[in-house]
């Protein structure tokens, strides 16, 4: 049985898609920007909670991320606007590639689906349903579970212990390159979505297995 590991921010769900709000709040120039530099912020925070051993839920780097960008942009936001973007990053779209995908993957009996997310479960339940992508996953494998953020190891092995599969059977589904790295550091196969012409892969660790642009491509490997 081969076992797809999707990670959910960046590559089942869109991490930018809170882009048209921040246009109408701080301006169309300024939009992108805050949002690549939260996104990042958010991941850098997680990173730093792991190192610290002072974990807290990914809601709250996300908070936290959005409160260094206020600041950083120097703009002023109500605090109206504040909880209305931190409710869309809880309410973020899938990608127009995940169902399609996971339809036809859902189909096959020699494939299993799961989700591993730095996101809680009940988060990520609710993103899955709001999209209809629920049904596709045998189960959904949180971080949350043991306090941790990817990539680290914990994360890869407590995923091996919740689904009872052996690393070598493994496949990370991800948007993010330090996720694919960690990953591999695990054992895992792993396969890189580079949904961006700009998007780079850290040139250092192991290299992913495949480099996809879209989900689409991505039945076609097994």
């Amino acid at each position: 049985m081969t076992v797809l590991a999707f990670d959910v921010y960046a590559t089942l769900i869109n991490t930018y898609g809170m882009v048209d709000l921040l246009q109408r709040y701080i301006g169309k120039d300024r939009a992108m920007p805050f949002a690549t530099l939260w996104r990042d912020k958010q991941l850098e925070y997680s990173f730093r909670r792991s190192m610290m051993d002072d974990y807290e839920p990914f809601y709250t780097c996300t908070s936290d991320a959005l409160n260094y960008c206020i600041e950083a942009f120097g703009v002023q936001l109500t605090r109206d606007q504040q909880f209305s973007l931190i409710k869309r990053y809880q309410n973020l779209p899938a990608y127009r590639d995940v169902i399609p995908c996971l339809s036809s993957l859902a189909q096959r009996s020699d494939i299993a689906i799961y989700a591993l997310t730095n996101g809680p479960l009940e988060d990520i339940e609710r993103l899955f349903a709001d999209d209809a992508i629920d049904s596709y996953f045998r189960d959904i494998v949180s971080c949350d579970e043991i306090r941790t953020y990817k990539p680290d190891p914990a994360v890869y092995r407590h995923f091996l212990k919740r689904s009872g599969a052996e690393a070598g059977d493994c496949w990370l589904i991800s948007g993010n390159s330090f996720d694919c790295i960690g990953a591999a550091h695990a054992g895992f196969n792993t396969v890189w979505i580079k949904r961006y012409d700009a998007q780079l892969y850290d040139p250092w660790g192991k290299r992913p297995n495949a480099t996809l642009s879209s989900l689409t491509e991505l039945e076609s490997l097994f």
